[in-house]
């Protein structure tokens, strides 16, 4: 008794690093609107395997938004 329907194989696109493609060098701790699409709902940085970046560019851009948290630029948490 198997199964009459055909297995589908599931095929992962591949990630890619946002800022290699663009070109960007440094990541700026002022561009705030950039650093939000990094970051959770909960105000948490997105791990690399999750957005993609290459590990150059995962650690600038953890230390920008640590930089942007420390100035109130970005919060911390969010509170509900």
């Amino acid at each position: 008794m198997s199964n009459a329907l055909p297995q589908r194989k599931f095929v992962r696109r591949r990630k890619y690093c946002k800022f290699c493609a663009e070109k960007i060098e440094k990541i700026d701790y002022k561009n705030v609107e950039l650093l939000k699409s990094f970051i959770s709902e909960r105000g948490r940085i997105i791990p690399r395997r999750i957005s993609g970046v290459c590990s150059k560019h995962q650690r600038q851009l953890a230390r920008a938004v640590k930089r942007a948290r420390h100035l109130a630029l970005l919060p911390f948490v969010k509170i509900d």
